[in-house]
């Protein structure tokens, strides 16, 4: 009788070789080339596919496993949070307008990266590099998921939550970062890379979620901060995978760098304007706070990004172009935004107000050589109007940047007190910038942002109302139409917090009374004059 022959068991390296490489074939009938067309035409140079190296080694079966794990842990938490009134515990009702930030320029964008990943898996000749983005992919439809599922208990209970994937395609500011996807989507498979995991993940990622997360913690809010442990194992992976494929491409030919020299340039700035909603959300939106914006970047952008590029350096890559110009602007975009979210809105889902004074006075203290100066004396007038019962909305149409479509609200470098204008000229027609960092971005693919969808050019045109809206009637409000076509329930999912809906439930939740506010029947005013149509929760 032959002895059994006992197959020795693969190590870790083996056996994550054979479930990625090893799951890969050359083809015969057709030639590689015209099976994985997409990872050439961008000009990057691949040499050697097998120098794709994944630090994780995680196999499919191993990431079910692991995954399967976190999410019974994720579910057993947001079902407690949602029986025991979880939405009770938080400090105070401001802060859900983060959340609602959050549901509506974040979480649709975990699913457009999922779109993106699939499709960068599907083009890449190298079989690791596509098991990498592939599993990528996954790990981001679970995250639009897990966030979606963890957010939508305070759905039941606060306003402006309730068609966040709505608003996304059609809200003016939700452009923002839907424009950022959607420029990173039509990009090659490299350039996605370069946008999504490194300029995105591994740069930038920390200044949204580790603050975001903290602020949640302190704020009471156990659901968000367990979705947010949840992904960060996720995270790290995601980030691997950005440093991972720059030092690839740059490692395979010479010819490479200066094409992701060009691609850090541009999407670390195109990056950094996205976060000017996070800069917004954590100086002004949260009543506890964690960080300052300033401190935020000075830890995670200019230490930690400052050493990777130092790193990055004996590759020849050198810190990006619009560096220095973000450095100095973290002592201003948070109020800068604050201030225009302020004025608009009456045509934003979420609330705004007048931080108190000892907020103020923490904002002082955080931006001793800006917020004095240039910031306080505006928001003491716009309190002063509101006590008066002058709350104001802005019912103009702001001129956008082209390339970040953001309204032209930000400063000259070195002088807070000018706004600063770039423009360019193009086949015949001129294009507004909001900075020397958009208008390069612009320059280098004019032929591209010249098809932004710019809302405010939208609007203009008609193309932001229902179709039975008649623009030549007699008493016709613009503002009134494009809300409707928005999708949103005027007088609660917008307008001033003070005399809001969610205030006085949240009051009512606790047993206290009624908010004594000056500016109730100011807001109630307001309401009124931005919509022909108020609804009867705004006149209350």
């Amino acid at each position: 009788m032959d002895a059994p022959v006992i197959k020795k068991k693969l190590g870790l390296k083996d056996r994550y070789t054979a479930m990625t490489r090893g799951l890969g074939w050359e083809t015969s009938y057709q030639p590689m080339d015209k099976v994985f067309p997409y990872d050439k035409f961008e000009g990057i140079k691949i040499h050697d596919w097998d120098k794709w190296e994944d630090p994780f080694r995680l196999t499919m079966d191993a990431y079910w496993k692991y995954q399967g794990e976190k999410e019974k842990k994720l579910y057993a938490v947001i079902e407690a949070f949602a029986q025991n009134n979880g939405q009770l515990g938080v400090t105070d009702a401001r802060y859900l307008n983060a959340l609602k930030l959050f549901i509506q320029g974040v979480v649709p964008l975990e699913y457009y990266a999922h779109r993106g990943f699939a499709h960068a898996g599907r083009h890449f000749t190298g079989a690791g590099a596509r098991v990498a983005a592939q599993m990528q992919s996954i790990d981001e439809l679970r995250h639009f998921q897990t966030e979606t599922h963890a957010l939508s208990n305070y759905n039941k209970y606060f306003n402006g939550m309730h068609s966040s994937s709505h608003w996304f395609d059609r809200v003016w500011f939700l452009s923002v970062p839907k424009s950022f996807f959607e420029d990173a989507l039509s990009a090659g498979p490299f350039e996605f890379l370069t946008a999504v995991s490194f300029s995105f993940e591994y740069v930038l990622t920390n200044l949204l979620f580790v603050p975001f997360m903290s602020g949640a913690a302190h704020n009471g809010d156990l659901s968000t901060v367990t979705f947010g442990f949840s992904a960060q194992s996720d995270e790290s992976r995601h980030m691997t995978l950005g440093i991972e494929c720059i030092k690839f491409m740059l490692e395979q030919d010479p010819g490479n760098v200066p094409i992701v020299q060009r691609w850090i340039d541009k999407w670390f700035w195109r990056g950094y304007r996205v976060l000017t909603l996070v800069a917004m959300m954590q100086d002004y939106m949260l009543p506890k706070r964690v960080m300052s914006w300033k401190e935020a970047w000075e830890m995670y952008a200019e230490e930690n990004g400052g050493a990777l590029f130092r790193d990055l350096a004996r590759y020849g890559i050198r810190e990006p172009a619009g560096w220095k110009l973000a450095c100095e602007g973290k002592d201003h975009i948070s109020h800068q935004a604050w201030n225009i979210f302020y004025n608009y809105t009456a045509a934003a889902p979420f609330h705004t107000w007048v931080p108190g004074e000892q907020e103020m006075q923490w904002l002082s203290e955080k931006y001793p050589d800006s917020f004095d100066k240039h910031y306080r004396p505006r928001l003491e007038h716009y309190l002063a109007e509101q006590q008066a019962g002058k709350r104001f909305y802005s019912k103009t149409l702001p001129m956008l940047c082209t390339t970040c479509q953001i309204p032209m609200g930000f400063t000259e470098p070195g002088d807070a007190t000018k706004i600063c204008y770039r423009e360019s000229d193009y086949e015949g027609s001129k294009y507004h910038f909001c900075s020397d960092g958009c208008k390069h971005v612009f320059d280098d693919e004019p032929e591209k942002y010249v098809q932004s969808w710019l809302p405010v050019h939208q609007i203009y045109q008609g193309n932001c109302f229902k179709p039975d809206v008649d623009p030549t009637a007699e008493g016709f409000d613009p503002l009134a139409a494009v809300l409707d076509w928005y999708g949103m329930n005027v007088g609660r999912d917008n307008m001033d917090f003070e005399g809001s809906e969610d205030q006085r439930n949240f009051a009512a939740w606790h047993g206290d009374p009624p908010p004594a506010t000056s500016a109730n029947k100011a807001a109630s005013n307001a309401a009124s004059n931005a919509s022909a149509n108020p609804s009867q929760e705004a006149q209350s």
